[in-house]
């Protein structure tokens, strides 16, 4: 938690033999800079709408991906957080389709020089995997598409995030009932958190049997939690420690001992998965923090004597909590996967120098945050359009370092903002942006 000391160290002072992590290395001055294209991809129709919801599709990504990816170099960032539509690439079981994927990775890797940080999964299942994530061999499905990829694309790829934001997964699948499997309540995020954290383990795994050097970016959505109310102490510790169970479990952490075992197993959690999962323990080499100021701060207050969320605000404190929490909680470097906010450039700008500010503060104080990505960048689609009634111009949301705006010919230009500029700065000039990440010196006054 905040104020935690780091293991082995002083303070906030990195080692940084300490994080043993994915090439390449840690050091003083490295720092990956990304962005990333909106990936969710929910290809089950809208039951009110018909509607399905794929970001590449709606963006129009599938056509226009190789003016987007040089608009990514022309960045100059070296890495981009990418993601295969799972639903595209193994549209029936067993059967793969890399067409699409293979011209992508080629001039991404091979021509532009980005190393890309693979999604595997960003939401949804393929249509023929019936129940989604609740299918029983969902796990195993998972990990064989995983296995698949790593064998066609290892040599063009290092990194990799199993499955992005589980517990958005775990909470839009299984709490709120808005996708599929359209689970509710506390007893579906269960039913829903342990298949997902099983295929995390079990794709971990496949990766690392094929792919020993890869390195793993376990990518999650972030909260900073706080409260007025000293009567909610204990149920804010609750929701921290609720937040984790899904990194807890891909790494083996939840026990008999574990404070969240009672909880889980009240809510239907089977005693066979919780054990296999306690018995394969998996790591990950990266702690990726997703955060946004206007959802990711959260305030818990009392409503009839029930603990509830609400959101606030959010600025660089919270993302400072957040960071400090997770590499203190996972003893792994950080990098931050996703962060912008929705509004005018001058808002956008204004997070993005508080953003930097946060980091280099961080950094400077031997917090080992490694990585920085604008995400999305361009704007996306929202969620909503899924199960709204409205034009695509209505769920354009506006993020990005370029807009998309309608052209009147049916097409979305790709429009840049002065952030691009701002942006490309910033990542010519990593130490006066973020500055040196400070770390603990050895006895003869190397780095330790």
């Amino acid at each position: 938690m905040p104020g935690r000391r780091w293991r082995g160290g002083h303070g906030l002072r990195a080692r940084l033999s300490e994080y043993p992590v994915g090439q390449p290395a840690i050091t003083q001055d490295r720092f990956d800079w990304a962005v990333g294209i909106e990936d969710t991809f929910i290809p089950q129709l809208a039951r009110t709408t018909g509607r399905l919801l794929d970001e590449y599709a709606l963006t129009q990504h599938y056509e226009r991906w190789r003016e987007d990816l040089d608009l990514a170099a022309s960045l100059g960032v070296k890495s981009m957080r990418y993601g295969i539509p799972w639903y595209r690439a193994n549209p029936a079981p067993g059967r793969f389709d890399w067409s699409w994927t293979d011209a992508v990775l080629e001039h991404m890797v091979e021509r532009l020089g980005i190393a890309p940080i693979i999604d595997l999964v960003h939401y949804g299942c393929p249509l023929w995997m019936e129940r989604e994530f609740l299918h029983p061999d969902y796990p195993k499905l998972i990990a064989g598409y995983a296995a698949a990829f790593v064998e066609r694309y290892g040599r063009l790829v290092q990194s990799y995030t199993p499955l992005n934001e589980p517990l958005v997964n775990i909470r839009f699948s299984g709490y709120t009932g808005y996708w599929p499997p359209y689970r509710r309540g506390w007893r579906g995020w269960v039913a829903l958190l342990l298949p997902i954290a099983e295929g995390m383990s079990r794709t971990v795994a496949a990766i690392r049997e094929l792919q020993p050097e890869a390195s793993i970016v376990h990518v999650e959505a972030t909260a900073s939690y706080v409260t007025d109310d000293p009567a909610l102490e204990d149920a804010l510790r609750f929701t921290q420690r609720r937040q984790f169970l899904p990194t807890d479990l891909l790494r083996g952490r939840v026990d008999e001992a574990h404070p969240m075992r009672t909880w889980l197993t009240e809510h239907g959690a089977g005693q066979r998965t919780l054990q296999w999962l306690h018995a394969h323990p998996q790591d990950f080499d990266v702690m990726g923090v997703n955060f946004y100021p206007g959802m990711s701060a959260q305030r818990l207050i009392s409503a009839d004597g029930t603990a509830r969320r609400t959101a606030v605000q959010g600025g660089g404190a919270e993302l400072s909590r957040v960071v400090r929490t997770y590499a203190a909680e996972y003893q792994r470097p950080v990098k931050v996967t996703e962060t912008s906010t929705i509004g005018s450039v001058r808002r956008r700008a204004a997070w993005m120098d508080e953003s930097l500010a946060t980091v280099r503060s961080l950094r400077g104080e031997g917090v080992p945050v490694v990585g920085y990505t604008w995400w999305p960048m361009f704007s996306l689609v929202t969620w909503m359009w899924r199960t709204g009634g409205k034009d695509l111009d209505a769920y354009l949301g506006h993020m990005g370092l370029w807009d998309l705006v309608n052209d009147g010919r049916g097409g979305l230009d790709r429009r840049p903002t002065p952030l691009v500029d701002r942006f490309r700065a910033t990542v010519a000039d990593t130490l006066g942006s973020v500055g040196p990440l400070a770390v603990e010196s050895g006895p003869n006054g190397e780095a330790a």
